[in-house]
């Protein structure tokens, strides 16, 4: 049986009214819900001071929001204090595209992103056009480039939300529907641009005061339509409709032929020419692929600095966020690993980018680089880095007070094996020597003799479940507990992993140097007999045996995670390329852990 559509409610301007606004939505979800979400448009904070009472009570928690409710009206009066609050919470720092928590059921979309909730994608952008440049309220440039290079992703917008309503959306559709005494030239051309890019199958808006459910219209290189709906202020005198209960399918479930339905009220798009959304050139009527072509300047370096951006050397938001870009080398942003670990230390991403944030002091981000030994935690992670500084109590030393045991699931005579902390996937694994060892290169013959037992049985045990195993290993020269890294991935994947990892060292720069060997103890130690104790190295085995290996030079700008994000990728869980969002809780990891000793037991050498 097939799962149940989300359901979700959207609301227009609340404008600080939320005990109404609130006890409507209590009413329909108990007529007609559950509901899992309200989604808000427009302004969402109070018009006057006298509202704010009502508002905070909420905000402080001594009246409850009925149901999980999103919000990207970032202005207001008070909406500095909230959200400042908001955006100082250290449970709120880094980039949170799925919003910044205010309080219990109740979260601020900032800036632009994309998200899921509950199955449906869902992109936005808050705040509101404006020529003066503040924290609150408004967005920026950044956040227009940044969303258009979230949309570069596969897959269909379900919703798309926005405050202001976008030019020329009336374009075409039936005067009877339209608002009587509607401002047709009032909107935001950005908004318009966007929202004919992104090409959402419903967009939703608020702030101009009245409730319009413009007929479907058909998309410029898509099959399916998009739906325009805006929404008027809760409570408003003129009685116009302020909130709206909707129940799509995710795209990602519809089939072909349902995505490609079109209603008989099915209209032309109304940002199809150039002239309908106010340019004014007498353009004419593009193409998809055209249309699509044209956006490529919002990439292309050299055009950019031709629209007075001047901006050649700037960072792809994309990446620095989330660690991946679809466009990959098509595109003209900078993936800079240094600031893709800077951004996860909390530091500014407009400061990364430009040297300066405009905020200054009232940005929530930090302006200053962190030093690397100060940020990083050396804990057993699966982040392949070990110890950036030597701890005072090693993490893997069995004798250490620090030890996570509850993670250990075999343990040998000179070698233990351990769950990793923040898995890449359920049955990451590290390979442990017992003593206090540099790297597994150089094990003495016994201990060497150990870790072949374990590789070879945890590859037995992999391969019974129709996994491969890729083993790799970060050896750091400041000489940290040695753990040799081994993460299961479907078979089908298996022929790609040395195709991609060559990609990635071609795009920091470098080529991996090859060694092929029938023969695994053979080849491990000729790699460790060209160890260099002045350099680090980072090497990989990829299923078929080859080991592909890097010596890193002092200077090099060479990603800590590299091993795992390179994994990450080729597995499509960008999101999970640093460990540390990757965490459970104790219970969670020891029930992990107990579970594979048991699908492990009969291959585990040391039972």
């Amino acid at each position: 049986m097939a799962a149940a559509a989300p359901r979700i409610l959207l609301c227009g301007d609340a404008r600080g009214r939320l005990a109404q606004l609130f006890k409507r939505v209590s009413s329909v979800n108990k007529s007609a819900g559950p509901f899992d979400a309200l989604l808000c448009v427009g302004q969402f904070f109070p018009d006057a001071p006298e509202q704010l009472e009502e508002f905070n009570d909420y905000v402080e928690g001594r009246s409850k929001i009925p149901i999980p409710t999103y919000f990207i009206g970032d202005y207001g009066i008070a909406a500095p204090k909230t959200l400042g609050a908001a955006a100082k919470d250290s449970a709120n720092l880094g980039f949170k595209m799925d919003g910044l928590k205010v309080c219990e059921n109740l979260y601020w979309l900032r800036g632009s992103g994309k998200f899921l909730l509950d199955g449906l994608s869902v992109a936005y952008l808050s705040g509101r056009q404006s020529a003066n440049s503040q924290q609150f309220g408004t967005y920026s440039q950044d956040d227009i480039d940044s969303l258009r290079a979230l949309i570069e992703e596969p897959g269909i917008v379900d919703v798309f939300l926005t405050n202001e309503w976008p030019i020329g959306v009336t374009n075409g559709a039936a005067s009877s529907g339209i608002p009587s005494g509607m401002d047709l030239s009032v909107g935001d051309s950005n908004i318009s641009e966007l929202v004919a890019e992104i090409k959402p199958r419903y967009h939703i808006a608020g702030s101009a005061g009245v409730y319009y459910d413009r007929e479907p219209y058909a998309n410029i290189g898509a099959v399916h339509v998009t739906r325009f709906i805006a929404l008027g202020p809760v409570g408003n005198k003129d009685k116009q409709k302020f909130i709206h209960a909707l129940s799509p399918t995710p795209a990602s479930k519809m089939s072909a032929s349902e995505l490609c339905t079109k209603p008989p009220n099915t209209t032309l798009s109304p940002y199809s020419l150039e002239k309908e959304i106010g340019s004014g050139n007498g353009a004419t009527k593009r193409s998809g692929e055209s249309v699509s072509d044209s956006q490529y300047w919002r990439y292309d370096v050299s055009k950019r600095q031709k629209h007075g951006d001047g901006a050649g050397d700037r960072l792809c938001f994309k990446f620095v966020s989330s660690g991946s870009c679809q466009r990959g080398d098509k595109c003209h942003f900078r993936h800079d690993e240094d600031a893709r670990e800077q951004s996860l230390r909390g530091v500014c991403f407009e400061f990364l980018n430009k040297g300066k944030c405009e905020r200054g002091p009232d940005c929530t981000y930090k302006h200053e680089l962190k030093e690397e030994g100060k940020a990083l935690s050396g804990k057993q992670s699966g982040s392949g880095t070990g110890s950036l500084n030597r701890s005072k109590e090693c993490w893997f030393c069995l004798s250490s007070p620090n030890l996570e045991s509850h993670l250990i699931t075999s343990i040998g005579e000179h070698c233990y094996c351990a769950l990793a902390k923040g898995p890449l996937v359920q049955d990451h694994v590290l390979i442990i020597p017992i003593e206090h060892l540099p790297n597994t290169l150089s094990l003495p013959p016994e201990c060497e003799k150990d870790l072949s037992k374990l590789r070879g049985s945890l590859q037995a045990c992999f391969k019974r479940q129709g996994k491969e195993v890729v083993f790799f290993e970060w050896v750091s020269k400041r000489g940290t507990h040695a753990n040799l890294q081994v993460v299961p991935i479907p078979t089908s994947k298996a022929s790609s992993v040395e195709q991609i990892f060559n990609l990635a060292a071609k795009k920091l720069g470098f080529t991996f140097a090859t060694l092929k060997n029938d023969n695994y103890m053979e080849a491990r130690k000729s790699l460790g007999m060209h160890l260099n104790r002045n350099q680090s190295l980072f090497y990989v085995e990829v299923p078929g045996g080859t080991i592909l290996s890097h010596a890193v030079e002092e200077n090099e700008n060479f990603p800590f995670q590299f091993g795992r994000e390179v994994l990450a990728g080729l597995l499509n869980m960008a999101d999970k390329a640093d460990w540390r969002n990757c965490q459970l809780s104790k219970d969670e990891e020891a029930e992990m852990a107990e579970k594979f000793k048991r699908q492990f037991k009969e291959y585990d050498p040391n039972t």
